[in-house]
């Protein structure tokens, strides 16, 4: 007896069959559902491509009205925040090249004596320019922000300094990336978000593919310990680790012409901390997937808010607080400045540390809680 072409029964059978199948597996379905979650989330309100509330330092020789004015402009223009006032120009580098503030702003002696003479003192905005579309908006706003500033004290007979003929010289220095250029951001943080996708979906798939193909019984008959094992997964990918750096930095030097402003040992030593963090990233994913598939999506659940948040795709300091918060948890975050800081800034050896110690402290969690995972797997 022939089979007709389709059942409606068979087919609601097998539908059936499906809803049950995705029932009993949780996880998956758990993934199905927040991935988009999260997308929409972050989308809707983490990412913000006008950045304000931007941190500036304070250089300044004066306090007269017109430079407390100023400042006053600016802090209402919400696209600055004045974070702190500093005493010297090495400290004004050092906060740039840390990246602890956006922007420093020096306010010269006598400045506002010399906007009564007519003399147009020279007002200097130091901008960390590293990421373009961080501080373009804010730069812009600069000149209007200081004539509207200006023109409630520039009264009666100093009115004709506003604005046209502008009693301010106002100077900006786009630091790091004075001609904004994109690759320059870009393609050295390529290194960080390439890392963290390739190494922790290939290390998630370690011990899950070793449960699979039943050669994990294997390793329970032995006396290899859980950081022996773990340690044992993690060596061969470093070595895949920089191989894939050195030809990111290959391309930064001979396809993009990026700048290499510091000394490329520093980011090739310190990035075997990073290196190391996502393949424990990876192995400890790889205790808690029942299958490969599963292993897969718990990367990318990994690596997507990594993307977002770290400041590659959007500027990290537009995003509110929450998701900034929640960014500085992820390695890549730091790992992004460390490389942007040597590369594009020049920063050494001990000023890359600064960057450095938040990666070492969420290896030691993720290796804590992966031998534990390890362990619960053995039994």
């Amino acid at each position: 007896m022939s089979l007709r072409l389709f059942s409606f029964k068979r087919f609601m059978a097998m539908a059936g069959k499906e809803f049950i199948q995705m029932r009993r597996d949780r996880l998956t379905f758990a993934m199905l559902i927040g991935i988009p979650l999260i997308q929409i989330i972050l989308f809707g309100f983490a990412i913000n491509s006008d950045p304000r509330h931007l941190p500036l330092a304070v250089l300044s020789g004066d306090n007269s009205r017109y430079s407390r004015s100023i400042l006053a402009g600016m802090q209402a223009s919400t696209y600055f925040d004045v974070d702190r006032f500093i005493n010297s120009r090495a400290e004004a580098k050092r906060l740039l090249e840390l990246g602890e503030v956006q922007f420093v702003l020096t306010i010269p002696e006598q400045f506002g004596l010399d906007i009564e003479r007519g003399e147009r003192p020279v007002l200097l905005l130091e901008a960390d320019a590293t990421d373009p579309m961080a501080t373009g908006n804010a730069v812009n706003s600069m000149r209007e922000i200081i004539n509207r500033a200006l023109a409630r004290d520039l009264k009666g007979s100093l009115s004709y300094l506003l604005p046209e003929n502008s009693a301010v010289d106002l100077r900006i220095h786009a630091d790091y990336n004075p001609e904004a250029i994109s690759q320059y951001n870009i393609v050295p943080g390529l290194m960080g978000v390439i890392l963290t996708l390739t190494l922790v979906m290939i290390t998630s798939l370690a011990i899950t593919r070793e449960t699979e193909r039943g050669t994990m019984e294997n390793l329970l008959t032995t006396p290899v310990r859980p950081l022996e094992v773990m340690m044992g997964k993690i060596i061969p990918y470093v070595m895949v680790g920089y191989i894939q750096m050195m030809l990111i930095m290959a391309a930064s030097i001979f396809l993009f012409h990026v700048p290499i402003n510091g000394n490329p040992l520093i980011v090739f030593t310190y990035s075997a901390i990073f290196i190391a963090a996502n393949l424990t990233v990876g192995v400890t994913i790889s205790t808690v997937a029942r299958n490969q598939l599963q292993a897969v999506q718990m990367s990318i659940f990994f690596f997507l808010p990594s993307l977002l948040l770290s400041g590659f795709m959007f500027p990290f300091r537009g995003m509110p607080d929450w998701a900034q918060n929640l960014g500085s948890i992820l390695p890549l975050t730091h790992y992004l400045r460390l490389v942007r800081g040597v590369l594009l800034k020049g920063t050494g050896w001990e000023e890359s540390l600064y960057h450095l110690w938040p990666i070492v402290v969420f290896w030691i969690i993720v290796i804590i809680v992966g031998l534990k995972r390890y362990r619960q797997t053995l039994d």
